[in-house]
């Protein structure tokens, strides 16, 4: 980990885009786990989902920082500084978060 992040202002309250990765639902793809953007509300999966949507999300709009959101787990990260951000809130779910993995 780096030192403290220096993009916390742009940490949004977000609308969910998706009941699961965005374009996993579309291509009938699975994922592991989710990621919420929380600049837009993007949701993708992770890292260690064949597809990595959260982080090609990130390298198409530089939306900095995301939050572990399957289950909601409470967490930030910020891809640019590399490091755990301290988030002022969790997001809500919007209903029942299909299993794919």
């Amino acid at each position: 980990m780096s030192g403290p992040c220096s993009h916390v202002a742009s940490i949004r309250d977000v609308e969910p885009s998706a009941l699961g990765c965005e374009e996993c639902l579309k291509s009938g793809s699975p994922w592991v786990h989710l990621r919420l953007c929380r600049t837009c509300g993007h949701v993708g999966c992770c890292d260690d989902s064949p597809n990595r949507h959260a982080t090609k999300h990130f390298e198409a709009t530089g939306h900095p920082i995301i939050e572990g959101y399957d289950p909601p787990e409470g967490w930030g990260w910020c891809y640019i500084d590399d490091t755990e951000v301290d988030l002022p809130d969790q997001t809500l779910q919007r209903g029942p978060i299909p299993r794919f993995v």
